[in-house]
């Protein structure tokens, strides 16, 4: 794969600051390499996923040169994600030619959210291209629950490909959905757990995103209210810390481990957003919550120049919402028709 340099023509490109109509700056763009996963978690897809033929899903060289051109015009982090990012075949020679913006230090970071299953074996040349860190998708530690929330899910795999992206020397952090009838109850032993191995950990709530086979309304936990739960036997201290992402931190001054909370349903986090979304069909989401959307896939193959596409990518950004519409209400359609495995997670 020959790499894509937006660099080598951003001069003659009319370079638009990354800012939407409220102000927000957009530094950070996570992008989908597919809607493949081998897991099917019960909060995310359905049993029986219909997946998108490969024509509608951007290449390689496609994927490379959206990606270059956010970053030209002032990203300074990519995060791949999926679905399942490591079950895109060639994966490895996208994160290769990426990496080369960390090398010129045009670029910040280069991360990954996955599921682990696959990590163990590609962990060490991850770490190699100049990836530092990993989020890590693990809802609970107990085996059977594990196999039945992601339909047949091995935990322990999960947790060797943890092992070993901390092996390789990239900082981890674990992702977990909170679910009242499956891991709410468990949720103070998977922070102990993370902070035992000296990981970080953020709690999520579930999230109306596409038709499933359950009533997320049963499952849906405040965050708040865990919070609170925990606050009756740890100390956590607010922390003045920022990722780039959409989690408050705290430190639980007891196991002296981090700890993060995103609320999009409790406590929304729009008024600081500066992120945005690339499908791995090429449409731009500039709001996780609302049905906006600017196909980049069809200008680039419609023989666009780097100019167009950065025009197209401006325009997508200054049309960002001010925030979601996320709600969740027995019986009511989700808030948003797609899922989150083709939006990237």
């Amino acid at each position: 794969m020959t790499p894509y340099d937006a660099h080598a023509t951003a001069r003659t490109i009319p370079t638009p600051a990354l800012t939407d109509g409220f102000g927000r700056k957009v530094t950070y763009l996570r992008v989908s390499v597919t809607d493949r996963c081998d897991l099917r978690c019960v909060y995310c897809m359905a049993e029986h996923m219909r997946f998108l033929p490969k024509a509608e899903v951007l290449t390689l060289e496609e994927l490379d040169r959206i990606a270059s051109m956010f970053v030209s015009l002032g990203v300074r982090k990519l995060r791949l994600t999926g679905g399942e990012p490591l079950v895109r075949k060639g994966l490895m020679t996208l994160v290769e030619s990426l990496s080369r913006h960390l090398r010129s230090g045009a670029l910040d970071e280069l991360t990954l959210t996955t599921n682990a299953t696959r990590l163990a074996e590609f962990a060490p040349d991850l770490a190699r291209l100049g990836v530092k860190r990993v989020n890590v998708s693990m809802d609970t530690l107990k085996p059977d629950l594990f196999a039945r929330l992601t339909r047949g899910g091995d935990l322990a795999r999960v947790q060797a490909g943890v092992e070993a992206a901390g092996a390789a020397g990239m900082k981890v952090k674990i992702n977990a959905v909170a679910l009242a009838r499956d891991n709410a109850a468990e949720i103070p032993a998977l922070i102990q757990w993370a902070h035992e191995r000296d990981l970080a950990i953020t709690l999520i709530e579930t999230m109306p995103m596409g038709e499933i086979d359950e009533d997320r309304t049963d499952q849906f936990v405040s965050l708040g209210d865990v919070r609170r739960d925990l606050e009756s036997f740890w100390t956590l201290r607010d922390l003045p810390l920022t990722t780039g992402g959409p989690a408050r931190y705290v430190e639980v001054l007891e196991t002296g481990g981090r700890l993060g909370f995103i609320t999009p349903l409790s406590h929304n986090f729009c008024e600081s957003c500066n992120r945005v979304r690339l499908t791995c069909t090429g449409t731009l989401h500039s709001c996780l919550g609302q049905e906006d959307a600017t196909d980049l896939r069809a200008v680039i193959r419609a023989g666009a120049a780097d100019a167009d596409l950065a025009r197209a990518i401006a325009g997508g950004i200054d049309a960002k919402p001010k925030g979601h519409d996320f709600r969740i209400a027995r019986g009511a359609a989700p808030s948003v028709s797609r899922h989150m495995s083709t939006t990237g997670g």
